[in-house]
């Protein structure tokens, strides 16, 4: 009898050892699975979101028109005929014609790429002078953040439109002639873009750099630079970020105001504030040569805000 007894518990145990072993090589694949960063929970987020998809969508579009314009509209938007001027959209023309008998689409189309063009830059711009002096005040703070935070109150205190003016007229010859055109214009919104991101980023330099890990990279010897570079900034760029996603849709609303008063964008150069501007003249008899520009300027304005409000609704744990 005992022996017996041995015999049946011996292949017991071993299926049990069986079992345990497996169980065992899967357990910890499971506990090995690495978690997944705020970045990827946040582009996984993203791509779930109507919100974020519809836009990006209409973003992409216009990328794909500033970039190749010629693949959307076959017309020469300089080629102009007074014999057809402000003839209703149709088939030949889908948006009509303006009042010297461009073609109102193949102008909207080819504008694309000067108000993207001027939006990234003057963001991109904007965005790198904020990066600067938001993380220097924030990071160094006492004198050196009076001293900025004073610098930027009193540029804030400069209304955009009389500021931008007296930039783009700095812009101009002794003769009254426009020199630099597009540049001049992304000067005047480069220098007055760039207040509101350098507050965002000083506010944020400010709390993350008194968060615990930079405490202890400090306890532990890291240099200034390591830790502005390799601690703060990485941590402190998300709401930058957000807000100069939005701040590209102001910049091209911008762009398109300051060449519809005048002292924006000129002839020959096609944006669509110009477009707005030229169809003011003839806008009883005709509304479509205005209806169009106006409404990309709309469309794209838009497009980007809500783009911002998806990437921060993303990248900001406390608003899941």
């Amino acid at each position: 009898m005992p022996d017996a007894t041995k015999t049946s518990a011996a292949p017991e145990s071993a299926e049990e050892a069986k079992a345990a072993s497996a169980a065992g090589t899967k357990a910890p694949a499971k506990e090995l699975a690495k978690p997944r960063s705020l970045l990827q929970d946040a582009i996984r987020d993203l791509v779930r979101r109507p919100l974020f998809l519809i836009p990006s969508g209409i973003i992409l579009v216009l990328v794909a028109m500033a970039a190749f314009p010629s693949l959307f509209a076959s017309a020469d938007p300089q080629l102009c005929e007074l014999g057809r001027s402000l003839q209703k959209p149709s088939a030949d023309a889908w948006f009509g014609y303006d009042a010297r008998g461009c073609d109102v689409y193949a102008r909207t189309i080819y504008g694309t790429r000067t108000s993207i063009t001027v939006g990234v830059l003057a963001t991109v711009g904007s965005a790198l002078i904020a990066l600067v002096f938001g993380l220097v005040a924030g990071f160094y703070g006492k004198w050196i953040d009076a001293i900025i935070s004073r610098g930027i109150d009193i540029v804030m205190g400069i209304p955009f439109l009389v500021g931008a003016i007296v930039i783009l007229n700095s812009f101009r010859d002794d003769d009254g002639f426009r020199i630099g055109g597009i540049w001049g214009v992304l000067t005047a919104l480069t220098v007055l873009g760039w207040m509101s991101m350098a507050r965002i980023m000083r506010s944020t330099a400010m709390q993350t750099k008194q968060s615990d890990y930079v405490t202890a990279a400090r306890s532990l010897g890291a240099s200034t630079s390591r830790l502005m570079f390799r601690h703060v900034l990485p941590n402190a760029l998300t709401p930058l970020i957000v807000l100069a996603t939005i701040s590209l849709g102001v910049i091209i609303s911008a762009e398109a105001t300051l060449s519809f008063l005048g002292v924006g964008i000129q002839e020959p150069t096609i944006s669509w504030g110009v477009m707005i501007n030229q169809s003011l003249g003839r806008i009883r008899e005709s509304l479509h040569p205005l209806l169009f520009p106006a409404g990309f300027v709309s469309i794209t304005v838009l497009a980007f805000i809500m783009l911002g409000d998806a990437v921060r609704d993303a990248l900001d744990p406390k608003l899941r």
